[in-house]
């Protein structure tokens, strides 16, 4: 099982060709399994425009293995692991990043995705990303 980031997903449903999209295409249909949760599907859905295209893009991501991404110890560890990157000169520039990789290395689930941030908390926090 693993985990998908918005940057991913974004990329997958605008049909880009990348390592990343082909991993993800990978787990859904070949016998991986991938989990969404809350703040991942609005990330997605924000983006888009078309309102045929969201309705088949939640009807999607709605049909996948689901898990709330929040909640008040989860904000709390969060909340540490942004507070432990900044002592040491880093600032992850979203903190929907910073929830998503602590449910990650909370729940043990490798993470797919495109960016920067997630980088830092592999290096410093333990995340485990899928390569």
């Amino acid at each position: 099982m693993i985990v998908a980031d918005a940057s991913v997903w974004i990329d997958y449903f605008n049909n880009v060709v990348s390592k990343k999209t082909k991993t993800l295409t990978d787990a859904l249909f070949r016998g991986g399994s991938v989990l969404v949760g809350d703040l991942i599907i609005t990330e997605v859905l924000q983006g888009i425009r078309d309102d045929a295209k969201y309705k088949a893009t939640k009807d999607f991501l709605f049909g996948l293995k689901y898990h709330t991404l929040v909640g008040k110890k989860l904000s709390a560890q969060a909340a540490e692991n942004y507070r432990f990157l900044r002592r040491r000169g880093i600032t992850i520039r979203k903190t929907v990043d910073v929830i998503i990789g602590t449910f990650c290395i909370k729940y043990g689930y490798p993470i797919l995705h495109k960016d920067q941030d997630f980088d830092f908390m592999e290096q410093y926090l333990g995340l485990q990303a899928v390569k």
